[in-house]
């Protein structure tokens, strides 16, 4: 971590973060706390000035062109399940996903919008090593019958693509926020709204949370969420099989059993 030290120089301490990409480290000095990483997107200096991530400090440029962020290190917590019912969680997503600001940067940055006969595809593709698992090839049947009546136009957004309960922070200030955009696409906004309303939200409250996003529930719309948590689950099954992480995959596969059952493809 010499690099750090040349940044920040000795007096600061650092600690690594984790992180699914690049480094992130926290470094603190007296009162002042930061949350540092390296070669974090252009985007992360879009979402800051929209408040939807703590505020961005300070980029620097190293020698070898990586690329240096600081952001403020919130003191706060990680919401959890029972707090995605709020209706600030419904309203900063739908700020998310109505901003052109956001939306010209991502595809500034060569994001093509993800279309329905994409993701089957690749769902297709990622599962077909587990073609005589009943769940399996029951969503792939599933995804493919109904592919063409979500593909109608829908117009794509700024999509975080893993709105889990996890990767929402309030701060101790009660600002709330979303982090983790490593994963941020442009596609049909049912494909964020379909994860939380089928995983923590009653179904007897979606009309209302709905209302605080600020869209009606239709047969469109349940139509649209319902194929994409069936992909989403279905894909994320095979992959923590492929990686043999079972208590994920046990996870997974919990999900999509329920969803199945739900769409009475499966007893």
């Amino acid at each position: 971590m010499k690099w750090l030290d040349d940044i920040l120089g000795k007096e600061w301490e650092i600690k690594p973060a984790g992180g699914a990409t690049g480094e992130a480290y926290f470094a603190q000095s007296h009162n002042e706390k930061l949350f540092l990483k390296r070669n974090s997107s252009p985007f992360l200096a879009v979402l800051s000035a929209e408040g939807i991530v703590p505020k961005l400090i300070w980029t620097k440029r190293l020698e070898n062109g990586d690329v240096v962020t600081a952001q403020r290190w919130m003191d706060g917590h990680e919401l959890k399940a029972n707090d995605m019912t709020s209706h600030r969680v419904a309203q900063l997503l739908s700020k998310i996903h109505r901003s052109t600001d956001l939306l010209n940067m991502l595809k500034r940055l060569g994001k093509q919008p993800m279309h329905p006969t994409e993701m089957c595809e690749h769902a297709i593709q990622a599962t077909q090593l587990y073609g005589n698992d009943i769940l399996v090839r029951t969503s792939i049947d599933y995804l493919s019958a109904r592919v063409e009546k979500v593909q109608l136009h829908v117009e794509k957004v700024v999509c975080h693509g893993d709105v889990n309960h996890n990767n929402w922070l309030m701060s101790a200030a009660e600002e709330l926020y979303l982090i983790d955009w490593e994963g941020a696409v442009v596609a049909d906004p049912a494909l964020d709204i379909g994860m939380i309303l089928h995983w923590y939200v009653p179904q007897e409250e979606w009309t209302t949370w709905l209302a605080h996003y600020g869209e009606e529930l239709t047969p469109d719309l349940e139509e649209r969420m319902k194929w994409y948590v069936v992909y989403q689950s279905v894909v994320s099954m095979v992959w923590h099989r492929g990686r043999n992480e079972t208590r994920e995959e046990r996870h997974w596969t919990h999900i999509l059993k329920t969803l199945l059952v739900q769409l009475h493809l499966i007893q």
